[in-house]
């Protein structure tokens, strides 16, 4: 097909017409840049760019910045070097020195983590020290302790306990003297902080006497924990034992039965034949493997909870609080009768 000559001057393309709210015709504001080069003129068709629209007398151009326009005429403001978030510093001691004093007065720390490789005579007093006051210790290179704090930590951080861990032989004796039926809830490396704090609101619930955690490989007692826990974590005793497999043999010693909450147990939950009545502990492990084989061999009865569905698995904050429950409704029937 052959090129058309025609050079005759084609109509213009009519320009739309906007109306507003009241259908009345919007009246077009001059451009800005009318006397710039063709070049450089704004697009065809009426349209303007952002910044060289005039605000409106509509309520949209009220923004809560004054008169300055739309949102998104103004630009985004962009931070390369943002300054550094704040220390976790209401809860946390770092230096040696500090967490020597600290340990001194007895205050209560949840964990002491020391830089790897440090020999003197203050990390071995905190050492000797935490391992008397059953304070779990860790030996962490540089960058863990950077990453907890920014500031000079001279290779010590600790963090404060917002509770203070109680003797689970005085609590036990106290409860024989007082003529209370003891109610325990011992956790075996549950680690989850919010897990931690729905199990103890549970048991507070539930009317459990002490909750018995590991000094290793338990869950930190933070503000996130007793948030969880609906404050309960004030209310409920908590005792951080050394070594769980000796704390299981001295409450068999003491006539607390053990009850492991397993699903490879044979007896069911629901069967009633254990008596949940008498001096009781109640025995939770982990979600990946449940509870230790050593723990398990311990244990004088267990019991598995009875599920119908297809995952054939529960939250152990859910799973304390069914066996916690069965504890209490077996002593309200006692009660009752």
């Amino acid at each position: 097909m052959e090129k058309s000559n025609d050079d005759r001057p084609r109509p213009l393309k009519e320009r739309r017409t906007y109306y507003d709210s009241e259908n009345r015709p919007v009246p077009r504001a001059p451009r800005r840049d009318a006397g710039r080069p063709a070049a450089n003129e704004d697009t065809p068709g009426g349209y303007r760019r952002p910044e060289s629209r005039p605000e409106s007398s509509d309520n949209r151009s009220e923004s809560p910045r004054g008169n300055e326009g739309r949102a998104y005429d103004k630009p985004k403001t962009f931070y390369p070097n943002r300054p550094a978030a704040a220390d976790r510093s209401i809860d946390m001691l770092f230096g040696l020195r500090p967490i020597m004093e600290a340990l001194s007065a007895g205050r209560t720390l949840e964990k002491i983590f020391l830089l790897r490789g440090t020999k003197n005579s203050l990390t071995q007093e905190i050492n000797d020290l935490a391992r008397q006051q059953g304070i779990p210790v860790s030996s962490v290179p540089v960058e863990k302790l950077d990453n907890l704090t920014r500031k000079n930590h001279q290779g010590a951080v600790a963090f404060v306990s917002p509770i203070d861990y109680m003797p689970l032989d005085s609590i036990l004796a106290g409860l024989y003297e007082e003529g209370k039926t003891p109610f325990l809830l011992i956790l075996d490396r549950v680690t989850d902080v919010r897990n931690f704090g729905a199990i103890a609101r549970n048991a507070e619930c539930m009317g459990v006497h002490a909750i018995v955690v590991p000094a290793h490989g338990a869950a930190q007692i933070n503000g996130d924990a007793v948030k969880t826990s609906a404050g309960a974590l004030n209310l409920v005793p908590v005792c951080r034992e050394a070594n769980l497999k000796n704390t299981l043999t001295f409450l068999r010693e003491s006539g607390v039965q053990i009850v492991a909450c397993t699903e490879k147990a044979d007896a069911s939950l629901e069967t009633g034949t254990v008596d949940l009545t008498g001096p009781v502990a109640v025995l939770m492990g982990s979600e990946e493997d449940g509870i230790s084989p050593e723990y398990l061999r311990l244990a004088d009865q267990r019991l598995r909870i009875p599920m119908s569905g297809q995952i054939q698995s529960l939250n152990v904050s859910v799973a304390s609080g069914i066996m916690l429950f069965e504890v209490l409704r077996q002593r309200l029937i006692a009660t009752k009768s």
